[in-house]
């Protein structure tokens, strides 16, 4: 499609919501409105699509909701939208309402969704990486997982608090079904005594090593990725076979993550991504989503978008080496 014919950019939210999606809609609807472009915004995600669900974003009440966690857009799982009938009827709603381009904020499997709409509609998609969990392939950070990571320190340094009273063994369960980023950035920041993620086969051997001696005035504090194939419950029972004099307690941090104010690094990503993504439309791209890499603007195809993204080999060393108990001479 050219350029001069994108007069009416449709955007919507799908999947988690996660902090700094505000954001990203307030960039992309600013930066249209300089070039006379209309910028509609779907309700629920694909759902909003399917059932026509869209109202008219304008920048200047977007601006004052940057600071807003969540999504004014609200956001949905959509089943319907996996079923070809389904993206049938999307299109009906893009035909309808005569929308030029399309912009999803989500993760990997918005982008999945994309490539199969791609298939029976020939408007340009772009996609923003929206997920605290930073699982997503083709940027440094995702939408929300710097918001998340602090949430996630702020409460673990409370629960410390609390551990140092009673000199108690604290597991803390953080967001991450696939990815340990969100365990392994808030454990190495908090000081953790043992930090558990997806990623690694050897942290729960370090983490059983620590423990099983540990009689201290000190609080020992595990933090688990939920995605983690041990478990905080598992995790507990092990404890107490190797060690059953400790004082235990499981807190589950859960979606207390997801929301709150996005942070600075957050904001910012939001405004760069939205603006970006705008850019691409305007410049002839399509079917890809807009990244950072070494904090430099990074273009990447959804065929390669939708691969985990694993934590790096540099994490994976932090984590061993802290991880690692320290040996009597």
């Amino acid at each position: 499609m050219s350029t001069n014919k994108i007069k009416h950019i449709g955007v919507f939210t799908s999947g988690g919501d996660s902090p700094g999606m505000n954001a990203a809609l307030y960039a992309i609807t600013k930066s249209p409105e300089v070039n006379g472009i209309k910028v509609s915004g779907f309700r629920k995600g694909y759902e909003g699509l399917i059932d026509g669900d869209l109202v008219q974003l304008k920048s200047h009440e977007l601006q004052k909701l940057t600071q807003k966690g969540g999504t004014i857009l609200k956001t949905a799982r959509s089943k319907r939208f996996l079923e070809l009938e389904g993206r049938k009827k999307a299109l009906q709603t893009l035909n309808a309402n005569k929308i030029d381009a399309l912009i999803a904020i989500g993760g990997d499997g918005t982008f999945k969704g994309l490539l199969a709409f791609s298939e029976i509609c020939n408007i340009p998609f772009i996609g923003i990486p929206g997920t605290i969990d930073n699982d997503i392939s083709g940027t440094d950070y995702t939408l929300g997982f710097d918001s998340a990571v602090n949430t996630a320190i702020e409460n673990i340094d409370k629960i410390r608090d609390t551990a140092e009273s009673h000199n108690r063994v604290f597991i803390v369960e953080v967001m991450g079904r696939d990815s340990g980023y969100i365990g392994i950035h808030s454990g190495l920041m908090v000081g953790a005594d043992a930090i558990l993620i997806p990623e690694s086969d050897t942290d729960f051997m370090y983490l059983l090593d620590k423990v099983k001696n540990y009689d201290s005035e000190d609080a020992f504090l595990i933090v688990v990725s939920e995605g983690d194939e041990i478990g905080a419950e598992l995790v507990s029972s092990k404890i107490k076979e190797v060690n059953p004099n400790v004082d235990l307690r499981i807190t589950k941090l859960g979606h207390v993550q997801r929301g709150g104010n996005p942070s600075a690094l957050d904001r910012m990503l939001g405004i760069r991504l939205g603006v970006a993504a705008v850019n691409a439309l305007l410049q002839g791209r399509s079917n890809v989503m807009a990244g950072v890499l070494n904090n430099q603007l990074h273009f990447t195809s959804f065929e390669e978008v939708v691969k985990q993204h694993e934590v790096n080999k540099e994490l994976k060393e932090l984590l061993e080496l802290f991880g690692k108990q320290k040996r009597e001479k």
